[in-house]
């Protein structure tokens, strides 16, 4: 007999006290719609052949209840039942669609109002974000159901239906299931160069001049984009761009750059030719665009010191044979960073995602020239990303993504080799559930962690598998084409919720010892495992992952199942976002060698600070983060917007400095791109609230 107090799981997640009255009526249904009438005896020799037990979800009761009554020979009854069901299924989901578009016309912003990857790069909620968000919930079936399959097929059944119980109980999140395309790219553009974008599915041909490079250049970005879930990163833009730059008005353009060229009665210097380009390329990819659900692109571009470029492009020639010119690019750089500064105090432009790539070397950076500029521009109140490495074999080419340059090597067919990566699908472990799920069962939790690490190396190697199929039946240009080489992207392995388990364990999130060797433990059993599996054709890496969303999920998900969360949303940093006790100094050595050594995917150390610092302090920061090894951060410091005169001050004030409004908003990163606040999620606003930005003295 089953007892009343057995406990079932709903479709929707909750718990319900089981009812045998459900089943039998739902049976006797089946019965009468086939012109039967089931008897009791009839009910309790079905009802004999389901188990049912605490913990058991609808649809595996119902699951039960179909092969029953075919055992019993009721086959009519089981068809019907079967009929049932599926109408019932689409009653749902046609209820649970209309609510959702109800509750999302009603949210506050997009962001909020986004059932399952919420994203603050979506600034207005309108019917083409609506029409994007509705059939989400059918691409993670799909893609679950891909994924389930190959598993099963190269790993046998019990992996995958152990895969399925981790992914449901939320041990682990498989990201970006809301979308067939693998995640972010940083692409070589030689393809683009020799044959425009013919080759991926457009009708451009090759740039020629300045002009065609500025349309051409947005319309590529536009299509790469289309066939990724995740960032674009074109690490060789600004080069190119002084390429066109150089054809039009000779290569040491920038020794005349107040020269009229323009014979229009606009009379146009070189100068500000080149910032008109910079204006047509920025502002249109900023644009929302159909092909990402009225999103702006995800745009990644990086500037280098001149030992991190001679080290990447030494070898590069354009198509004509010339090469690329160092002291023209050097100018071009340090103009984009000055126009886009200033661009920013104009309008909200969120894109591209800037990184500074220098060289180390004893303890501070080795071009000293490119040190001292970007201490200027963080002075200046510019907002971009530092990528600092004592060895020219990496390179920080997307959000995070921390490239182990495989080829440094230049193809007359492919471009230079060490830019074309990515990340092609990304798995995260929720290291507080896995850690205290362990501990409360009386294991130790090494162990069951493994279990975990490895489970996800395999579920990765399946969705590689995936992806190579499509690439077989022509679906995937972007690696035919060369833009980016399949062989190059990493399998990430992601991690969120490591400072919560650190604190369910009993330990202090400091810099001391014990935090560092749990740190090390944890990531370094994930870096063995990605060395285990790895191969000529597949790469593995470890990200500290921005959680975004899933950060918020997991600290949700947890405290619902009766886990310890500590904080509503599970950050990716290496210290509590909230913490007041710690300096500057403490975070750049929490975020230095000694914690992200098994961190090859990377992670950010945001930052955050009240005010501004002077060029000086930011240039011993530069010198900090070498000597401690932290190769990857950013300063935040929110700027200012004027609801009311829409004013932007780079400061963090209380009142616009224009008009003495009080009625302000404020600009930074919710994650790896500055976006208002009121833009994030409800969720993201409340974690944003409790960062704390350091004095500064």
């Amino acid at each position: 007999m089953i007892s009343s107090e057995i406990f079932i799981i709903k479709r929707d997640g909750k718990k319900e006290v089981f009812s045998l009255d459900k089943i039998k009526n739902a049976i006797s249904k089946a019965f009468l719609s086939v012109g039967s009438f089931a008897t009791q005896d009839v009910i309790t020799n079905v009802l004999s052949r389901v188990s049912i037990s605490d913990g058991s979800n609808v649809e595996e009761i119902q699951n039960q209840v179909e092969v029953a009554l075919m055992a019993e020979h009721y086959y009519s009854v089981a068809k019907a039942y079967m009929l049932y069901r599926q109408k019932h299924l689409e009653d749902r989901e046609v209820r649970d669609k209309l609510k959702f578009l109800l509750d999302y016309c009603d949210a506050s912003n997009p962001a909020t109002g986004s059932k399952y990857d919420s994203n603050a790069n979506v600034e207005n909620k309108n019917i083409a974000t609506l029409i994007g968000e509705l059939p989400k919930s059918n691409f993670i079936r799909l893609n679950r159901r891909l994924l389930i399959d190959r598993l099963k097929d190269m790993y046998g059944k019990e992996v995958s239906d152990r895969y399925l119980e981790l992914l449901n109980h939320h041990f682990i999140y498989k990201n970006d299931e809301t979308n067939l395309a693998n995640y972010c790219a940083s692409i070589t553009m030689y393809p683009w160069l020799i044959s425009g974008t013919t080759a991926v599915g457009g009708n451009s041909t090759a740039p020629t001049n300045l002009k065609s490079f500025c349309g051409g250049f947005v319309n590529m970005v536009f299509i790469v984009s289309s066939m990724l879930s995740g960032a674009c990163a074109t690490p060789e833009f600004l080069m190119y761009m002084n390429y066109f730059v150089g054809l039009e008005y000779g290569q040491d353009y920038y020794k005349h750059a107040d020269k009229i060229v323009d014979l229009s009665q606009k009379q146009r210097t070189i100068d500000k030719m080149i910032t008109d380009c910079f204006e047509q390329i920025v502002y249109s990819i900023n644009q929302p665009t159909g092909a990402r659900n009225f999103q702006a692109v995800f745009w990644n571009v990086a500037y280098y010191d001149k030992y991190y470029f001679n080290s990447l492009f030494e070898h590069f020639v354009f198509p004509d044979g010339s090469k690329p010119d160092w002291d023209s690019l050097s100018w071009l750089q340090k103009r984009f960073m000055k126009w886009f500064n200033k661009e920013r105090t104009r309008t909200v432009l969120t894109f591209p995602v800037e990184t500074m790539a220098l060289l180390t070397k004893d303890g501070d950076v080795l071009d000293k020239e490119y040190g001292d500029f970007t201490a200027e521009m963080y002075a200046e109140g510019h907002s971009f990303f530092t990528y600092m490495s004592d060895n020219a074999d990496s390179l920080s080419s997307c959000c995070r993504l921390r490239n182990e340059i495989q080829d440094n090597g230049f193809s007359y067919t492919l471009g230079a080799g060490g830019v074309s990566t990515g990340s092609k699908s990304v798995l995260t472990i929720n290291l507080n559930r896995c850690i205290q799920h362990a501990v409360k069962s009386g294991k130790l939790y090494p162990f069951f962690l493994e279990e975990v690490v490895d489970l996800v190396h395999k579920v990765q190697l399946a969705y590689n598998e995936n992806l190579k199929q499509l690439q077989a039946k022509g679906m995937l240009p972007l690696f035919d084409a060369g833009y980016i080489n399949m062989g190059r992207q990493y399998l990430t392995i992601g991690v969120n919720g490591l400072v919560e388990a650190a604190q369910f364990m009993g330990i202090d999130i400091n810099d001391n010892p014990k935090y560092e060797a749990f740190v090390q433990e944890i990531l370094g059993m994930i870096e063995k495992y990605n060395k285990k599996y790895r191969t000529k054709d597949v790469l593995f890496n470890c990200e500290m992952i921005p959680a975004e969303n899933v950060g918020v999920k997991h600290a949700k998900w947890d405290k619902e199942a009766g886990f310890q969360t500590f904080r509503e949303c599970y950050n990716s940093y290496f210290y509590i976002v909230e913490d007041k006790s710690l300096n500057i100094v403490d975070k750049f050595r929490m975020h230095g060698h000694r914690y992200i050594e098994h961190l090859t995917g990377g992670s950010a150390l945001h930052m955050n600070l009240e005010e501004h610092l002077s060029k000086e302090q930011y240039r011993q920061l530069l010198r900090v983060s070498a000597t401690e090894g932290c190769n990857y951060f950013t300063f935040n410091i929110p700027n200012t917007v004027c609801n009311e005169c829409n004013h932007i001050d780079k400061r963090y004030l209380h009142e616009c400095p224009e008009c003495h409004s009080k009625n302000v908003d404020y600009l930074t990163r919710v994650i790896g791109y500055m976006k208002r606040i009121s833009n994030f999620s409800q969720a993201r606003q409340k974690e944003a609230d409790l960062r704390y930005y350091a004095e500064v003295r």
